[in-house]
């Protein structure tokens, strides 16, 4: 068995921790341009709740595929919105005291009544979702329109 010398080591290492971090840059560039779920949004309605644990003026940000849903619970109903502001896609809030979604990343306003733009830099409004009561649940789901 032939004695390995110290250069020969040493070339080793440097061309392990050479293919190590080819891989670790390389694992994140396939995952980002090969994803394993090219849905944006479920393709079946998602639970939110149950119906009575949404009060008025409360809200719930729930996962619903790649981008957050947004469901309020107004006096006028419930109100489902699509979470990424349509910005930079950062997740907007709902702000009960001043009966806005807020986006913290540039202070971009939605309205809840419809989603449109109050004020900010977000080009449109947010991506209106439905909701649906089954059986004392809260659903929310793409709309179909």
């Amino acid at each position: 068995m032939p004695d390995i010398t110290r250069r020969d080591f040493l070339k080793l290492m440097k061309g392990t921790g050479i293919a190590v971090g080819a891989g670790l840059v390389a694992a994140p560039v396939v995952a980002y341009l090969y994803p394993t779920d090219l849905s944006i949004y479920p393709a079946e309605p998602a639970l939110v709740c149950a119906e009575n644990e949404l009060p008025v003026g409360e809200s719930r940000t729930i996962p619903f595929g790649r981008y957050p849903a947004l469901i309020i619970h107004t006096a006028d109903g419930l109100k489902a919105y699509s979470a990424a502001c349509t910005h930079f896609a950062c997740t907007v809030k709902w702000n009960n005291e001043t009966g806005t979604i807020d986006c913290p990343c540039h202070d971009g306003y939605f309205k809840v009544e419809d989603g449109s733009v109050i004020s900010g830099p977000p080009p449109k409004p947010l991506l209106k979702l439905e909701t649906e009561i089954v059986d004392g649940n809260i659903y929310v789901k793409v709309s179909e329109a």
